[in-house]
């Protein structure tokens, strides 16, 4: 796979969380939690817009973002907008890093470890995707629970 397969299919989630974020018929909805999902859908979207802005954006692009992982979790009732704000975020840290990456560097080393190990660059993307659509899926799930309620 190239980088812009990596980042067609980060932004395809990324948008999809845009779409999951916008169907909360309520915001009060998106920072409730319900069986045993244990973080909020604003939560989840926050970790998952942070993820991105970190690993791809300041790890990779050099963006000088600083990421706040305990706020993302401990952050509470911010708008949707915000929320939808934060995706913006994370997509032009994928855009802007991923276009200017190549398949070599796929292959290079990526600059933090992973569970204590080393591995390559397209190894930690696809490791990105699978952590994001785990939660995209999460939210989905809390959304349509809240539906039934």
């Amino acid at each position: 796979m190239t980088t812009n397969h990596y980042q067609e299919i980060l932004l395809s989630e990324l948008q999809k969380l845009e779409e999951e974020i916008t169907s909360f018929p309520e915001e009060p909805l998106l920072w409730k939690i319900k069986g045993e999902i244990k973080n909020s859908a604003g939560n989840l979207c926050l970790h998952l817009c942070g993820n991105l802005q970190h690993y791809i954006g300041a790890t990779l692009g050099k963006t000088g973002y600083v990421r706040n992982r305990d706020a993302e979790f401990s952050t509470k009732n911010i708008a949707r907008k915000k929320l939808i704000e934060e995706i913006g975020h994370a997509k032009r840290a994928v855009e802007n890093t991923l276009h200017s990456i190549s398949f070599a560097d796929l292959q290079k080393i990526y600059p933090q470890n992973f569970i204590g190990k080393e591995v390559n660059t397209e190894y930690f993307l696809i490791h990105l995707i699978s952590h994001f659509d785990y939660h995209l899926g999460q939210i989905n799930y809390l959304r349509r629970m809240m539906l039934k309620s």
